[in-house]
Formats: structure tokens, sequence, C-alpha cells
């Protein structure tokens, strides 16, 4: 549970669902959404609720490695990379689910201390957590 909620934004989607509109409620990004084609839709080339999830993941989890690495006193390479792949598809017990795969580039940086690095940002970063009972996420150094 958190102590102290220090940020707080909104978005509000509308239409269809997936293929409706989704905005942040002040109006700084806002997307038209699409089905892709292995939903049932007729392009991958609309953005959905997976890639937008995607986004958010890739871009919190190399915030916390920047943010867990300098509490190391680690300097995080300029070219690190991370990429958060997300799938769907129905669970066994009924409904969606998804699955997450997190992979992390550091060039450069000894395997140990960059595995040690991923851990610690897994540790901190929100979206991990959030996920941490319902996800099998487990980061890999690319």
């Amino acid at each position: 549970m958190l102590t102290n909620v220090m940020y707080r934004t909104s978005a509000t989607a509308t239409g269809g669902g997936r293929n409706g509109h989704t905005e942040v409620d002040d109006g700084s990004a806002g997307f038209d959404l699409a089905v892709p084609k292995a939903l049932g839709g007729s392009s991958d080339q609309g953005m959905n609720p997976e890639k937008l999830f995607a986004m958010g993941y890739s871009s919190c989890f190399i915030g916390a490695l920047h943010h867990y690495a300098a509490s190391q006193k680690v300097k995080v390479p300029a070219s690190t990379s991370v990429k958060v792949s997300v799938g769907i598809g129905p669970r066994e017990d009924g409904g969606f689910g998804l699955d997450v795969q997190i992979i992390v580039a550091i060039p450069g940086m000894d395997r140990a201390q960059a595995d040690a690095l991923i851990q610690g940002a897994h540790h901190i970063c929100p979206y991990s957590h959030a996920t941490s009972n319902t996800l099998a996420i487990a980061p890999v150094l690319a």
C-alpha cells in the first residue's frame, strides 16, 4: 500500500473500447484505438491497450533502472534500452491475461553487475510491483 500519493493522472476511454478512443484527461495525449488482426481487427497499425502498456512499462522500468543504479553509485550507459513485449490471450480459468517480457540491454556493462541492476530495478519499478501477483515476469539481459 502507498504511504503517500505523490502524483496522479487519469485517462478516459470512449466509444467501442478497443475500437474507440482514449485520452489523458489533461489533453496531453490521445489515441484512436484499433483491434489488431490477431484479435479480429483489420490492421496492426493502430494503437491498442497492449501497445500503450508496453510503452508505459518500458519507460517506467528504464527510469527505475536509472534510479536504482544511482542509489548504487553506478552509471548506466546512455545507450541502455528496455524493451517490453506484451502478449494477450485466453486464460485457463476464463477471461484474458497478459504475457509480459522485459529485455534490458546495457552495453559494455559486466553481466553480473547488469543482472544486479535489473533485479534491483524490477524490485522498485511500480509497474513490476503492480503486476507482481498476476504476471510471471523475469527481466532478462539482452
